[in-house]
């Protein structure tokens, strides 16, 4: 009768425990802004054409952003962030990490939304630097997540070595100023790939 019990209990605790699952970022259904602001109260919307990124079953997220596919849907301008303010030469992407909690992931069902505040870092421009993040999570479909931010990211040019770039910008502009304070907001779409042995 013993032998009989472990495996009952062991299979209980299995069924009740969420299934994890490793999550790739669908790039069609992913996008992340970030607003210039130039001339005091001038601002501009730009994207990035290329993002990607995954989510291990442990709440790992790594997103990155190749930083030559800046658009900012002026030819000049695009060539101009790319080679003075990115030095993309150099520097070939931004990549933002954090760690959110993997059961709050498992446990959503279609239809739910869940708050998650998530600490991670942001590598850019050979410089990274603390970030707190305030999402909202959707269980969209069945293996399907989208995660948006309800608080804008701000970078500050300076604490990433940016002020240079961002001064050659202004004056080839001619320019009396460019914000040095970017707001960025995203929202990015997983889809659920799951892990060896389920």
């Amino acid at each position: 009768m013993r032998k009989l019990i472990l495996p009952l209990i062991l299979s209980g605790m299995l069924a009740a425990t969420p299934a994890l699952a490793d999550w790739s970022l669908d790039p069609a259904r992913s996008h992340l802004a970030f607003v210039s602001i130039k001339a005091n109260d001038v601002a501009e919307i730009n994207t990035f054409g290329d993002i990607q990124g995954v989510m291990d079953d442990e709440g790992q997220v790594k997103i990155a952003l190749m930083l030559d596919s800046v658009e900012t849907l002026i030819p000049i301008r695009n060539e101009r962030m790319r080679e003075m303010l990115f030095e993309t030469t150099n520097y070939k992407e931004a990549v933002l990490t954090a760690k959110v909690d993997p059961a709050v992931i498992a446990k959503l069902a279609v239809g739910d939304i869940a708050q998650i505040n998530a600490e991670g870092t942001l590598s850019l421009h050979g410089q990274t630097q603390p970030m707190t993040l305030s999402l909202q999570a959707a269980r969209v479909a069945a293996g399907t997540v989208m995660v948006a931010s309800i608080k804008p990211l701000i970078v500050d040019a300076a604490k990433f070595g940016l002020t240079e770039g961002v001064e050659k910008l202004r004056e080839i502009a001619g320019l009396a100023s460019i914000s040095k304070a970017v707001p960025v907001n995203f929202v990015i779409t997983f889809v659920e790939t799951p892990t060896a042995g389920q």
